[in-house]
């Protein structure tokens, strides 16, 4: 499914963006089910000596071993619905790699967003693969390297798939940054294989909101 030449990262790992990889009318439903149905939650997370509120609503979804620690919050997965298996599956298929965890992310407008950071807790091991699929209104979804600050933009529009690979996490910082623009509700489920508790440092490691 996923060819070099396809690789959106010009340096230091894999990106990949599939535009409309759920038809609209499936993830229009999806996007219902998912708002109304997910145990979405508030949340603060310990960061720079303080505990500061998550300014977006997330649940995490997963298999019972995977628990998932950051900024000193530990994630302990709820039961997975069928609808989260059913797309599990076709992500796996489509890249040919197991998840067992999600983690499901509700802007509820323009103002909710996401700071900038990178997936690279010891629990999803060196080289993660992290498959991201998003329901709802278009939000940009900022990539900027560590080193040389290239920035790479994508509208993730209704029903899009972005996977990250490779050492994308080593090298990479992302983001959904705020906007002033008028947004409706928007969902991201990033799908990832969380490692075994042996592998879990002590203390989560602190990340922006």
């Amino acid at each position: 499914m996923f060819c070099a030449r396809d690789n959106l990262a010009p340096m230091d790992g894999e990106l990949f963006h599939l535009k409309g990889f759920y038809p609209k009318p499936e993830a229009d439903h999806l996007f219902e089910i998912l708002i109304n149905n997910l145990a979405w939650q508030e949340e603060a997370i310990w960061l720079f000596g303080r505990w500061v509120k998550v300014p977006r609503l997330m649940c995490w979804y997963g298999d019972p071993q995977a628990r998932y620690t950051y900024s000193k919050v530990e994630h302990i997965p709820l039961a997975w619905t069928s609808d989260l298996i059913g797309i599990r599956q076709r992500l796996e298929k489509t890249c040919g790699h197991s998840f067992n965890s999600v983690l499901a992310n509700l802007y509820r407008d323009g103002k909710d967003s996401m700071g900038c950071h990178a997936d690279n807790e010891k629990e999803l091991g060196p080289n993660p693969v992290i498959a991201s699929v998003s329901f709802g209104d278009t939000r940009i979804f900022r990539l900027i390297h560590n080193t040389t600050k290239y920035r790479i933009d994508l509208d993730l529009e209704l029903g899009d798939l972005v996977v990250m690979a490779g050492s994308l996490q080593s090298h990479w910082r992302h983001s959904v940054p705020k906007t002033k623009q008028n947004k409706t509700p928007r969902i991201n489920l990033t799908f990832r294989q969380v490692l075994t508790v042996e592998n879990k440092p002590e203390n989560g490691l602190e990340r922006e909101v």
